[in-house]
């Protein structure tokens, strides 16, 4: 035992580089997506790590611990790649007592799974904004209606992109967020304390959103939807006048007041809960590499001819007739990001019955022609339309979970 403490370290440091060379394919996918951001918490990590009197071994294995078991259970690589990243700022921990809130928030956001939260939000957010802006100009503008995200004015459609409102601009905003807290912290030889954080990072949402708001009232007013320079001059000025500028101004009501602590914890409190961490860890990344059956045809509805369709991954079955074009997928597909990445613009998204059940229809627009897109989730032949509410029946009850999305093909 007193060599284990003696060469603790180096233990550590080599059980992580096992770990991360055992799931390497997760670790460079994620590293692939997320490079800037997983690089930018290492810096704040270094920069902004302080010695806290509040023992973080525990929440840190807790968390570990929910993440490890949802990826135990639905085999999602995103999940462990950021239980991954949390065992090392537990390894970062243990070994210096230092832990930075900041970078640990900018870890979160640059996860995969909130990607996944932003995306399902995203549509929403938008109309939202251009039915906020609808409401601000029609008394001033001749706009004659507002679908989803397409004003009418002056016998034209002008639609706003996607990119208003997109994931960049957001993560954008609190990476900036983040990096003047960190300065502050550096120049007051202070540290904020979790609520100061939290609220400051209310208050970036909430500029961002009045960002992109006016962002849509300009664009409209200078009738630039198009991806050109003007229309992204106009998204930078926004972001700079209404997020950066009054960031800048409210950081100097937010003063760091708590000091670096010198309590230590001893070496054997910190020990038990980080070997319970790499165990989870190992458990999980063996599992993982199992391959799961994801049963997304059984027991389908037989309205869906399977012998006219093609598998064009081990998660996607494609069903295309001269009316529809059927996807049947796993729940982590998300349609709103596929069509989009396909081209396509979403025009209005919403919640309709058909057959007195809940489902999803999306409006959607490519080379000048409309499609109109249904899709919704399916588990015992019974149709959900909350991503959460399907994943948790999953996971606790191991049963069978698909999506189904149908677009009509236009004559």
């Amino acid at each position: 035992m007193k060599l284990i403490f003696q060469y603790k370290n180096t233990i550590a440091i080599l059980i992580l580089v096992l770990l991360l060379a055992m799931n390497s394919h997760i670790v460079i996918s994620g590293l692939d997506s997320n490079l800037f951001g997983i690089i930018f918490s290492i810096v704040l990590f270094l920069i902004g790590g302080r010695k806290s009197s509040f023992n973080m071994n525990y929440p840190l294995l807790g968390l570990i611990f929910l993440l490890e078991f949802i990826s135990y259970r639905l085999h999602t690589q995103s999940l462990h790649f950021l239980a991954l990243s949390l065992l090392a700022c537990f390894f970062y921990y243990s070994l210096t007592r230092k832990f930075s809130y900041i970078a640990f928030i900018c870890i979160l956001l640059f996860s995969s799974l909130f990607n996944t939260f932003f995306d399902y939000l995203t549509v929403e957010i938008k109309q939202t904004l251009c039915y906020s802006v609808y409401l601000t100009l029609k008394n001033f503008l001749p706009i004659t209606k507002i679908e989803g995200v397409n004003f009418y004015m002056n016998n034209a459609k002008v639609t706003i992109d996607t990119a208003c409102m997109g994931l960049s601009m957001f993560k954008t905003g609190l990476l900036a967020g983040a990096f003047l807290l960190t300065l502050e912290e550096r120049k007051q030889q202070k540290f904020f304390s979790v609520k100061q954080i939290f609220l400051f990072c209310c208050l970036i949402i909430g500029l961002n959103v009045v960002s992109n708001y006016f962002r849509i009232i300009t664009l409209i007013l200078f009738n630039c939807t198009e991806e050109n320079t003007l229309h992204h001059t106009i998204g930078l000025l926004c972001f700079v006048f209404y997020q950066i500028i009054p960031m800048l101004f409210l950081v100097r009501f937010f003063k760091p007041d708590q000091e670096e602590t010198s309590k230590q914890t001893s070496n054997q409190r910190t020990l038990i809960p980080i070997t319970i961490a790499f165990f989870i860890v190992l458990i999980t990344s063996l599992e993982i590499k199992k391959e799961l059956k994801h049963g997304l045809l059984e027991n389908l509805n037989a309205a869906y001819n399977i012998k006219k369709g093609i598998w064009v991954n081990p998660e996607v079955f494609k069903i295309a007739t001269p009316e529809k074009l059927v996807y049947i997928k796993t729940p982590s597909h998300n349609p709103l990001v596929c069509w989009t990445g396909t081209g396509y613009k979403i025009i209005e998204s919403k919640i309709i019955s058909s057959d007195n059940e809940k489902i999803w229809q999306v409006k959607m627009e490519k080379n000048k022609i409309q499609y109109y897109s249904y899709w919704w989730y399916e588990c015992d032949t019974k149709k959900y339309t909350s991503l959460v509410e399907v994943l948790l029946i999953k996971l606790f009850y191991n049963k069978s979970v698909r999506l189904v999305n149908e677009t009509i093909i236009p004559n």
